[in-house]
């Protein structure tokens, strides 16, 4: 059974988001405060954390970037806040996706069991991805280059396993979105595309400015290009 972590102060939603996800078959644990939620997380194991972004006594943001420095988990934000800015700074400090309220539920239930799909897809397969200089240890959710290990955030550390899992293959930026993080809903598009691709560059490229492993292809899209 798959256990969901759901951190969220408002008691209605609580009430009928649980119930909702316990009938799809997942066990709901619930915290209503960030220092709630802190001492949760430390005992326990989890599948996907849904995390509403403001918390009585904190940020769903922070929150988010301390469980970043321990676990690979997905990320769902929770919020009422849809501006730009704030959904691609959700997303850079390693959400996975952002659904804002009010929301249908079946939309919302859609969404949780994609990503838990995603997240098995991305581990299932190896345990080991290498090339480049670059190697993925994908049961640990640790990357490195040159022995060195890289401090990745999720979104970077998923564009890399697709990349290094389709090696000398174009992706279109249609593709990347639609794998990674369900393009349709128009909240992530190509120009924050570019600037994850950009920062994922700077940690795995010797030249950045020259980049020999993630190429652009014209008109097309990029490339993991294999030269090892």
């Amino acid at each position: 059974m798959k256990r969901i972590f759901f951190v969220e102060d408002d008691l209605s939603l609580i009430n009928g988001l649980s119930f909702a996800l316990k009938k799809q078959g997942y066990e709901v644990v619930v915290a209503r405060t960030r220092l709630e939620a802190e001492t949760l997380w430390e005992n326990g194991e989890y599948d996907l954390v849904i995390l509403d972004v403001s918390l009585p006594d904190g940020s769903g943001y922070e929150l988010c970037k301390e469980i970043r420095k321990m676990s690979k988990v997905p990320i769902i934000f929770l919020t009422a806040v849809d501006e730009e800015t704030n959904i691609i700074m959700g997303l850079d400090i390693g959400g996975d996706d952002y659904i804002t309220k009010p929301f249908k539920l079946a939309v919302f239930l859609s969404r949780v069991n994609a990503l838990l799909r995603r997240s098995d897809n991305f581990n299932q397969a190896d345990t080991e991805l290498s090339s480049n200089g670059i190697k993925i240890q994908l049961l640990k959710g640790e990357v490195y280059k040159g022995g060195e290990q890289l401090e990745l955030t999720a979104s970077e550390y998923k564009l890399l396993c697709m990349f290094m899992k389709n090696p000398n293959i174009v992706l279109s930026a249609e593709q990347i979105l639609g794998k990674l993080w369900d393009c349709n809903e128009n909240y992530v598009d190509a120009n924050a595309l570019t600037v994850y691709i950009r920062r994922l560059r700077i940690k795995i490229e010797d030249d950045p400015s020259n980049p020999q492993k993630i190429v652009t292809v014209r008109r097309m899209g990029y490339k993991w290009n294999t030269v090892d």
